[in-house]
């Protein structure tokens, strides 16, 4: 098993030659293909597009709730539990069994539908400079050792660039479309970034600390390489739409660090489907590498430069474990916003009181609730029920996320979907 955390938003590819499947390993595919088809046509699914399409929109409804455990599904779908031996084949029935969980055991608001998305097979070649990772162990924590020491390197820096394998990926998707005949719609899309936030990879250039001395010791050099960060990503973003490689994201997708993308304003009404445009879609940047930094050096020095990558986008989501309270009345200039994500280190009544009801209010309660073998349910339900009473107001949605473990018990997040949903139908419309 690999390491789930964000996977459903991490980039990802598959090497030419992994592209097979063996009969046996097919029957397994197709069966539990078939077991999330039986719960894709449930008529609950199209009562649940329906809360999210009214939500997104901003319309008054009960909040909605979401989990996704993250590095917790490798204690819900262990090693042991796979039956498949091929790689691509043990990936697709992880992928399987996920929404099978979700759609029989979780208890949330996500809509199971009946798609399989396959990505394109392709490479990417980076910044010019890697970071060095430094870890003792699989999972924990870990040190890097970022390769921008003198801002003199800059110009060994280049602009990523993608390359497409077209022949394996036309393989793989008619590999899929053999194996899901006449069960599930294969659609081709692929995730090609997950955050377009840019401090991401800043950090791991300059490292964390130096960042920070960067901006009062360096703020030219600093510019200069936010603006190149910058012009690096339009760039990517460019080649993607000029050569037809975005998926519309408009519906059961994740978008942003928490909700699905359902809605009636994407894409724009000129939309021409042989091409999907960034403003065809939802957008999303967050700058959580930055939480300790002021509001005015994040006014001065990222701000600027998420802005334009944003201002392409139809709509927009915003944040993830930084506490926007301190940094809303800039974060608030950014175009189109509409989904903003309150972490557990977020002032809940301001962040209330700055929404409204005029964006999406995405929750994240604390993580660590679930970690534990045997959960504190009384607690949970109090922060739940307290946040909710904060946020009666506001278009909430309740996303629990970022788990790095359940306790080594599965049953944590069912019950915690119970307690969220119970909370949920006595707070109301």
């Amino acid at each position: 098993m690999t390491d789930q955390t964000v996977a459903s938003l991490s980039t990802q590819t598959i090497s030419r030659e992994k592209i097979y499947l063996d009969s046996k390993d097919q029957e397994i595919i197709r069966f539990l293909a078939n077991r999330v088809r039986e719960l894709a046509d449930l008529p609950e699914q199209e009562e649940k597009r329906k809360l999210w399409y009214r939500h997104n929109a901003l319309e008054k409804t009960r909040p909605v709730i979401f989990c996704d455990p993250e590095n917790g599904w490798n204690e819900i779908i262990r090693p042991q539990d796979l039956q498949c031996q091929g790689e691509l084949a043990r990936e697709w029935e992880i992928t399987l069994r996920k929404e099978i969980f979700w759609g029989k055991s979780m208890g949330d608001d996500k809509v199971i539908d009946a798609c399989f998305n396959v990505p394109y097979v392709y490479a990417e070649n980076g910044w010019g400079l890697q970071e060095k990772i430094i870890k003792t162990e699989d999972k924990g924590s870990y040190r890097w050792d970022p390769p921008l020491k003198d801002f003199k390197d800059m110009d060994r820096l280049h602009f990523p660039q993608v390359k497409v394998d077209n022949q394996a990926s036309q393989t793989l998707l008619e590999l899929a479309e053999e194996t899901f005949d006449r069960i599930l719609t294969v659609r081709r899309r692929t995730t090609w970034w997950w955050t377009l936030g840019m401090t991401w990879t800043l950090v791991n250039l300059r490292g964390l600390s130096q960042v920070m001395f960067d901006m009062h010791d360096h703020p030219r050099e600093l510019h200069r390489l936010m603006a190149f960060l910058r012009d690096g990503h339009l760039a990517k973003l460019d080649f993607l739409e000029e050569n037809g490689l975005l998926s519309l994201n408009n519906d059961n997708t994740y978008v942003g660090s928490g909700g699905f993308g359902f809605t009636h304003e994407l894409p724009q009404a000129d939309f021409d489907e042989t091409r999907v445009r960034t403003r065809d879609m939802w957008g999303f940047a967050e700058s959580q590498e930055t939480a300790h930094v002021s509001p005015e050096m994040f006014a001065e020095f990222i701000f600027p430069y998420q802005y334009p990558i944003l201002d392409r986008f139809g709509l927009n989501c915003y944040g993830c474990c930084e506490p926007l309270h301190l940094r809303w009345q800039t974060v608030k200039k950014f175009p189109r916003l509409r989904r903003i994500s309150v972490s557990p280190w977020a002032d809940w009544e301001k962040m209330a009181e700055y929404l409204g009801d005029n964006y999406i209010y995405s929750l994240k309660p604390l993580p660590a609730s679930l970690a534990n073998p045997v959960i504190d349910e009384g607690y949970i339900r109090s922060e739940l029920r307290r946040a909710m009473e904060i946020t009666k107001n506001c278009r909430v949605e309740v996303i629990m996320k970022d788990n790095h473990t359940l306790g080594e018990n599965p049953q944590n997040v069912i019950r915690w979907c119970q307690i969220a949903q119970e909370e949920a139908e006595k707070i109301g419309e």
